[in-house]
C-alpha cells in the first residue's frame, strides 16, 4: 500500500520517491554545469514559493560561480489556474549582459514562465533559459522551447518537494499525486 497524506479536503499518495526526484535533480545539474560551466557568473532566479526546495538542492550540484536570486508570481488558485500571472516580488539584479536561468517547480500551461521570460528579455541578458523540476507537455501552450526539464509527468495535480495544495504539503519530501477530488 502507498504512502497517503491528507491535506484539507483531499487525499494524495506518492507518485514519486525522494531518491528518484535527487536522482533527475543530479541530471539536470549535470547538463548545467556542462553548459555554464565556462560562463561568467551566470545568475539562477528562483521562481517562490514552489521552487525553493528545487533550487536548493539543484545549487549544491552547481560546480560554476553563480548567483542566485528570487521572484515571486501568483497564478493558481486552489487547484487550478487563474489564467491571470500576478508579480508579487520583482527581480531587483542588472541582468543586462548576463546569463539567467530561470528555476521553476512545475510548468503547465508556460503562461507563467512565459511572462517571467518576455520580462527578463527586456532587461537585456546575454541569454533567458528555463530549468524545471516538472515540465507538463500535453499542458504546455507557449513556443518557448523549456531546455531543462528534471521530469516530465501527465496532466495530474501533485503536491510535495516544494509545490502545494493551497499552501499545504511543500515541506513534504516525496511528490504525492490527488486520489480523490
Amino acid at each position: 500500500m502507498k504512502k497517503t497524506v491528507t491535506l484539507n479536503d483531499k487525499t494524495f499518495e506518492v507518485m514519486i520517491p525522494a531518491h528518484e526526484i535527487d536522482r533527475a535533480v543530479a541530471a539536470v545539474a549535470e547538463r548545467l554545469n556542462a553548459d555554464y560551466g565556462d560562463k561568467e557568473r551566470p545568475i539562477f532566479v528562483g521562481v517562490l514559493n514552489g521552487a525553493f526546495m528545487f533550487l536548493s538542492d539543484l545549487i549544491k550540484k552547481i560546480d560554476f560561480t553563480c548567483e542566485i536570486s528570487f521572484v515571486k508570481l501568483a497564478s493558481y488558485e486552489g487547484t487550478c489556474s487563474t489564467g491571470n500571472v500576478e508579480c508579487l516580488l520583482g527581480l531587483n539584479n542588472d541582468i543586462a549582459g548576463r546569463h539567467v536561468i530561470i528555476v521553476e517547480d512545475i510548468v503547465d500551461t508556460g503562461r507563467s514562465i512565459a511572462h517571467m521570460y518576455a520580462d527578463l528579455m527586456r532587461r537585456n541578458p546575454a541569454s533567458v533559459e528555463v530549468c524545471t523540476l516538472f515540465f507538463k507537455p500535453n499542458s504546455y501552450r507557449e513556443p518557448l522551447p523549456i531546455r531543462y526539464r528534471a521530469l516530465e509527468i501527465g496532466n495530474e495535480f501533485i503536491v510535495g518537494y516544494g509545490l502545494d495544495y493551497d499552501q499545504l504539503g511543500r515541506n513534504l519530501k516525496d511528490i504525492y499525486v490527488v486520489t480523490n477530488d
